[in-house]
């Protein structure tokens, strides 16, 4: 199935307009909780199977498989855990707090069918502190459930007793708490900062045990695949990535929103034809494809699917370099361009001046670095430092290369990804857009 056939397919934004959709009785009247039903008729094992089969991916950022990520539980794991990760701080990124608003009970659907299949007793959902209106609404929608008995009641299964409780629990307002092993410490009650890995969370995470993360817009496909089964979720996607994929598009498009969209949709129809195209109808300079921590395209690359794996891997486009001749990668052979991280898309035209922009994203990384490890904490600085000089027209001789020399120095030897977020976007700027760079320089040389 190419993306043209998943048009106008909807999923976690078929409620989105629908009066009261937060209500558990317009979620019900509308199909809701009969993935669940269906789900308890079968095997733990089956279900996760049929989550593999869906090629769900995560929603968050990494891309990772989520039947995956639910197999790595230790079968001999006696407390399982199961965590929402609800603290959307990507800037450009807004999915989330429209998704709880909107359908808080798909959550929370998906949220006990997964539950149930990797045998999670107690499941919580972390969410971002500034969002009071949806922990409201979240936390209301808890209260239903239980009402109901949906959580907090015994449901018999094929795999005997089950029953589920859910914890919202409202986070500080910190980036870093958005990492993984920080929100599970920060859940804990302690400082919020990652934690080395290995052990991974599915195997020492919360409480010191076996625990999945997942984020909200991931969770809440899964009633639906167990629904209509993993080939339909998987069809409506790539070869590798099943379903459709919310985007959140910001900047220079004359109709900026939150979409759910076809998987392989390229970024020219995006723009062009969902958003309307370039306000102004200016030329477009670039545009950041899923997050202010992903290295951005500029115009010539927008053919290129929204998709995980063609924005690492597509043989039509460069590598990225962090200066002529130095190619920046991933590890394991695979050359960066850029990724489709949290789908949040900024659409950026010709006027923009880039080196701003980029150093805007370096002052934002380096204000919220927590601090536990040199390269990022010290790194993140220099990024932010020189880059702002260099926007402000009081670049020096050498700032341009001593950018690169900095993110590559950061780029893998931190604890957690927050020192990758700044390091990527700094490389990819520099490749995509030297010039812009080095103008500043020859203007105080």
């Amino acid at each position: 199935m190419g993306w043209q056939d998943a048009k106008g397919t909807k999923i976690v934004t078929r409620n989105f307009g629908v009066a009261n959709s937060h209500k558990l009785a317009v979620y019900t009247s509308g199909g809701g909780w009969e993935g669940f039903k269906k789900a308890i008729t079968a095997a733990p094992p089956a279900l996760l199977d049929e989550v593999k089969k869906s090629n769900l991916r995560g929603r968050g950022g990494a891309g990772f498989s989520t039947g995956m990520k639910w197999s790595f539980i230790p079968k001999e794991a006696k407390r399982v855990y199961l965590v929402c990760n609800a603290d959307e701080s990507e800037p450009g990124t807004c999915k989330d707090r429209e998704l709880l608003a909107y359908d808080p009970h798909m959550l929370i659907e998906g949220m006990t069918i997964a539950s149930y299949t990797v045998g999670c007793k107690h499941a919580y959902i972390y969410i971002r502190g500034e969002m009071m209106r949806e922990a409201k609404i979240v936390q209301a929608a808890i209260d239903e459930a239980y009402e109901a008995g949906w959580l907090g009641r015994e449901h018999a299964t094929a795999n005997g007793p089950f029953k589920l409780d859910i914890t919202l629990h409202r986070g500080a307002g910190a980036y870093i708490c958005g990492e993984e092993t920080a929100l599970l410490n920060s859940l804990e009650g302690q400082r919020g900062w990652p934690r080395l890995k290995p052990p991974f969370p599915a195997v020492k995470g919360l409480f010191k045990e076996a625990t999945i993360v997942n984020n909200v817009e991931t969770l809440m496909n899964v009633p639906d695949i167990v629904l209509k089964g993993g080939d339909w979720f998987a069809k409506l996607g790539t070869a590798k990535s099943g379903g459709t994929r919310i985007v959140c598009v910001s900047g220079h498009v004359k109709k900026p929103g939150v979409y759910e969209l076809p998987m392989g949709i390229p970024f020219r129809d995006l723009i062009y034809d969902v958003c309307g195209g370039i306000v102004g109808d200016r030329p477009l300079k670039g545009l950041i494809p899923g997050g202010s921590s992903m290295p951005p395209l500029d115009a010539s690359e927008i053919d290129v699917p929204i998709e995980f794996d063609a924005l690492m891997t597509d043989p039509r486009i460069k590598d990225v370099e962090a200066k002529p001749g130095v190619p920046f990668d991933l590890g394991g052979g695979r050359r960066l361009k850029t990724m489709a991280g949290s789908g949040g898309v900024v659409v950026f035209d010709d006027s923009t001046d880039v080196v701003a922009l980029c150093a805007r994203i370096m002052r934002f990384y380096a204000h919220e670095s927590c601090g536990q490890c040199t390269p990022c904490r010290e790194g993140t600085g220099w990024l932010a430092r020189v880059c702002t000089r260099l926007a402000a027209g009081d670049g020096r001789p050498g700032d341009v290369d001593l950018l690169a020399h900095v993110a590559v120095g950061i780029a893998g030897n931190t604890i957690c990804a927050l020192g990758e977020a700044a390091a990527w976007p700094m490389l990819g700027f520099l490749t995509k857009f030297r010039g812009d760079f080095e103008q500043r320089l020859r203007k105080v040389a």
